[in-house]
């Protein structure tokens, strides 16, 4: 099996496989992720259109990797950004863009449906979540549900190292004071996988 760092460097030198196997592999994944910034499904397309397009024009001049989805992401997180200020999403201010949050929703629900006690733990779950700061969600998303490591949310989010383990810690603090633990294992149990 082709590890990332085989499969990117592959592309990098302008094998056609490698595009393809990338592309195919990544699409859907960059697609929910951009939902998560916008409900704009043509913004997102297109956003995820550009970055590719980008990467084959400028693919000899890349950096290496060995995390194709992590690349991808964090690329695609400036773009998508970029694209949803200058579409007049959101007023065109400095103090605005730098204060940007990912909304982050767990959406485990659709997994549970028909399961009503397991239904009532989800909707207190979904509550809680909205007790901790869109910030706090985000970086959760990127630890459990990403699995990323804090190097890698470092870079996501431009933060430093202890303040990523820091905020990590007080909103796991928070929740484990709005849930019992068993609740707690279920929210990362039902990772955002949609």
């Amino acid at each position: 099996m082709l590890t990332d760092a085989t499969i990117w460097n592959d592309f990098r030198g302008g094998k056609e496989y490698a595009l393809a196997y990338i592309y195919s592999r990544q699409v859907e994944h960059l697609y929910r992720y951009g939902k998560k910034f916008t409900n704009d499904e043509e913004l997102i397309k297109d956003t995820i259109q550009e970055m590719f397009y980008h990467l084959i024009r400028s693919r000899d001049t890349l950096g290496e990797t060995d995390n194709i989805r992590f690349y991808l992401m964090s690329a695609f997180k400036h773009r998508i950004v970029r694209s949803i200020h200058s579409e007049k999403h959101f007023e065109d201010s400095a103090e605005e863009h730098d204060s940007f949050e990912l909304s982050i929703v767990y959406s485990y629900e659709d997994e549970l449906i028909g399961k009503e006690t397991e239904r009532k733990k989800v909707q207190a779950i979904r509550k809680v979540l909205l007790t901790i700061s869109p910030k706090q969600r985000e970086i959760l998303y990127y630890r459990y549900s990403c699995d990323y490591s804090y190097e890698e949310i470092c870079k996501l989010m431009s933060i430093q190292y202890d303040s990523a383990r820091k905020m990590v810690y007080r909103a796991l603090q928070s929740l484990r004071e709005h849930l019992d633990p068993a609740d707690l294992i279920l929210l990362f149990l039902f990772k955002n996988n949609r």
